[in-house]
Order: C-alpha cells, then sequence, then structure tokens
C-alpha cells in the first residue's frame, strides 16, 4: 500500500517531552521574546504570527494524511485500527507531516501541540477561530496543549482564557524558570515574579492546566539559596497543576555561556542543585504533581503529588546527600553517561562496576575537572 506524501505542513522545532506523540500544529514561528540568556533555540530566528488561513491548510493537509491512512487500515485488514497502519506505512525517513501524523495516530490520535514559543501572543479571536476549526476537523481530539509565557498569560483577562478553554485549549507550558527577580533580570526572561504570580493564576482560574517549569541552577553558586526560596514561595502562589523540573545545562550557543567565560555567572556543581531542588521542595506549600521528567534532571526518579508526598520526595533527595563524597561523584557520571537512572541502581554490582571503571580515571583529578566532564556529558541531552 503506497500513501501520496507530497504534501507537508509547518512543525516547529521542540515541543515538551509529554508532547512527544501529539499532532503538530504551528500556529507561530520562533519566539516573540527571545532573549532569554539559557536558550539558544530560536536565536537568529525572526518572530512571526502564521495567518490563519494558512494553519487551516496545515489542518487540512494533517486531515488529508487521517483520510488515507484510515482507507489504508481498511484495505490492509486492520479495520477500525488506523494506528496499526500509520506504524506499518511510515518510517523515520518519510514526509515529517506524514509520519507526525502516523505517530499521532498510533499513539491514539487525541492530543495536539500548538507550536511555537508562546501562541497565547494571538488575540484570543485568532485562538478560537484556530481551536475551532481543529475541534470540526477531528472532534474526536481530547487534548490540546501549547507553551506561552506568564507575560502574555498576565495580559489576557481570565474571561478570554475561560474562552479558549471552552474552545478546547486544555493545558498551558509555562517557562517559569525562577520565582527570584534578580535571577529574572540577570538571565532576560523578560517576566518578573510578580507576572509570574498573576499570569499563573489567571490560567489556573480560567480551568486550564498549567505546567510550570523551574530551571535547577539558574540561580549559580551565588544566588542559589535566595532563587530556591523565592521560586519555592511563587510556585505556591500559583498553585499549577504540574511542577516540572529542569536543570540548567549550557552550550557555547546560549549567551549564558559568554557570562560564565567572563565570570558572570558561576555555575553551580550537581551537589549544589540538588541541596537547591531540597529547599524548593520544602516551600512548595501546593496541590501540584511534581515531576522531574527530563534527562538533565540528576534525580529523574523525582515524582509525587503534594502535598503528600513532600516527604517521600525530600527522602530520596536526602538519599543523594548522604552519600559519600566518592558515592556522589558515581552517581553523577553514572546517571550522566544513561548507566543509572535511580539512586538504587547502585545496588547493581554490574552497573556499579561499569561506573567505577569510567571514575577510575578522574580520581587525581579536582572537582572543577569532574564537573566539566558532567557538564560535557549533560550536553549531549540539549
Amino acid at each position: 500500500m503506497v500513501i501520496n506524501t507530497a504534501e507537508s505542513y509547518e512543525i516547529g522545532p521542540i515541543r515538551p517531552p509529554s508532547e512527544a506523540y501529539s499532532l503538530f500544529i504551528r500556529v507561530t514561528r520562533n519566539c516573540p521574546w527571545n532573549r532569554c540568556k539559557f536558550c539558544y533555540t530560536y536565536k537568529g530566528s525572526k518572530f512571526e504570527v502564521r495567518p490563519v488561513s494558512e494553519i487551516k491548510r496545515d489542518i487540512d493537509t494533517a486531515k488529508k494524511y487521517y483520510d488515507a491512512l484510515k482507507q489504508a487500515a481498511t484495505k490492509m485488514g486492520y479495520g477500525d485500527d488506523i494506528g496499526k497502519a500509520a506504524m506499518a506505512l511510515a518510517k523515520p525517513s518519510s514526509n515529517e507531516s506524514f509520519f507526525n501524523v502516523a505517530i499521532w495516530l498510533f499513539a491514539g490520535g487525541e492530543n495536539v501541540f500548538i507550536q511555537d514559543a508562546n501562541s497565547l501572543v494571538l488575540s484570543t479571536e485568532q485562538l478560537l477561530e484556530i481551536l475551532q476549526y481543529l475541534k470540526s476537523t477531528f472532534p474526536f481530539i481530547k487534548r490540546i496543549t501549547s507553551y506561552a509565557r506568564s507575560h502574555t498569560a498576565a495580559r489576557k483577562t481570565v474571561e478570554e482564557l475561560k474562552q479558549l478553554h471552552e474552545a478546547g485549549l486544555t493545558r498551558l507550558h509555562v517557562g517559569l524558570e525562577s520565582g527570584y527577580d534578580p535571577v529574572l533580570e540577570f538571565l532576560d526572561k523578560g517576566a518578573t515574579a510578580a507576572d509570574h504570580i498573576k499570569g499563573g493564576k489567571n490560567v489556573v482560574a480560567s480551568g486550564i492546566s498549567l505546567c510550570e517549569y523551574v530551571l535547577l541552577g539558574a540561580g549559580g553558586k551565588r544566588l542559589w539559596l535566595e532563587n530556591a526560596v523565592a521560586t519555592g514561595k511563587v510556585l505556591s502562589e500559583i498553585n499549577p497543576d504540574y511542577v516540572r523540573i529542569r536543570t540548567l545545562t549550557i552550550n557555547r550557543q546560549m549567551p549564558l555561556h559568554n557570562e560564565v567565560i567572563n565570570g558572570n555567572f558561576v555555575r553551580a556543581n550537581d551537589e549544589d542543585i540538588i541541596r537547591e531542588e531540597r529547599i524548593i521542595v520544602e516551600n512548595l506549600n501546593c496541590t501540584s504533581n511534581f515531576i522531574s521528567d527530563h534527562t538533565t534532571n540528576l534525580l529523574q526518579e523525582l515524582e509525587g503529588k503534594l502535598p503528600d508526598d513532600k516527604k517521600k520526595l525530600l527522602a530520596t533527595i536526602d538519599q543523594f546527600l548522604d552519600l559519600s563524597p566518592e558515592g556522589k561523584t558515581n552517581f553523577e557520571l553514572g546517571r550522566r553517561l544513561g548507566v543509572y537512572y535511580s539512586l538504587n541502581d547502585m545496588k547493581d554490582p554490574v552497573k556499579r562496576q561499569a561506573v567505577d571503571q569510567y571514575a577510575r580515571q578522574f580520581t587525581t583529578s579536582s572537582p572543577e575537572d569532574i564537573n566539566n566532564v558532567i557538564w560535557g556529558l549533560m550536553e549531549r541531552f540539549i
């Protein structure tokens, strides 16, 4: 069975890990702010709002692939199991748009992610028209999500956000990064703690599910404590549905790299960052889901529902902090090499031996040298 995959639609460069199997609909190109020192994704790219007519054509193209795969499922003997037909016909080398639709249908065809960095920058009327067209084209969609900025959400009224929610917008992913104004200003985030709180509360009040992202290490060695306390308090005021953890990882393409070189930013090491994470958790007084679902995180195993699981989260953090210096280094290297996932993996003698063999070459190295090795390993993940 051969499907004509000549047509395509635009797909942006990034999405949250939780949206890996979503249908991607690009409503803007790049980022309207694009000044954050820790981000390189859109640097050198012009921000553009795509015409609604173009977006509708993209949705129509996705629908053509859906219809073709639905017919293929019947002809191939899969009946209504369109997902099986999608996987049988799709290849990574396929047209990117067709592959996106196929993966989406294989995963159930229920979720859509609206790209790029801040779709709320569109007028409410434009977004409503896009959401309504999307839902009328694919009435079986259950979840529609997007990135947004706190500053933009703060400018939308709760009533506007409620309209978007009623039209199908289910969740917003917002990069909080920090709740401490000096850190936000240094990183050129373009939002204050007050913006984060107002924007976050607007989203929560509208009924849209809110996911706030925290950037561990954002305060560096100098401001980690103040940053951690303030971030925990801001998140508690917002009370988002999800608090998702990311760990600052720096490469040469980021403006922040120059700040490291000129001495304006001193990077925190893994132990510093875990102490910071502990303070953040201690200061969380909310009912959020705490999730550490990114490979840059040292303790990726941290996950729980607050406040009930706070003690469990702190106990896991303390399990790492209670390790000997050699044990901490072993785990840090093992995580960054992909040998370990959780702290309990250190109990596996085969895994432990493999990491020990790698670690021996650093026995005479300074802590700074080991940190540089770990940071180098982390760069592979961004």
